[in-house]
């Protein structure tokens, strides 16, 4: 299953904290072009380094498949970003 929501969240110091929600659908179609260009540069590194490209494809897809629950935690000093991919 493909993430369906990016939530960003950034608690700064002496002000209200920032939270984003950002739907990946409608980003991953703004963002198509770039996406289409990668790909093809993910094609043309395996034949350059002779990788089998569909397994190269399949495993990057299962990766991003696996993206559902994870969370990323970063603090610095008194600021604190987290971000939650559901």
């Amino acid at each position: 299953m493909m993430p369906q929501l990016v939530t960003v969240r950034v608690k700064r110091p002496d002000r209200r904290p920032i939270r984003i929600w950002v739907p990946v659908l409608p980003a991953a179609l703004v963002f198509a072009p770039i996406v289409i260009l990668a790909v093809l540069g993910v094609v043309v590194a395996c034949v350059v380094f002779h990788v089998d490209v569909v397994r190269a494809l399949g495993t990057g897809w299962r990766i991003i498949s696996a993206l559902p629950g994870t969370r990323f935690d970063i603090e610095q000093d008194r600021t604190a970003v987290l971000v939650i991919i559901r």
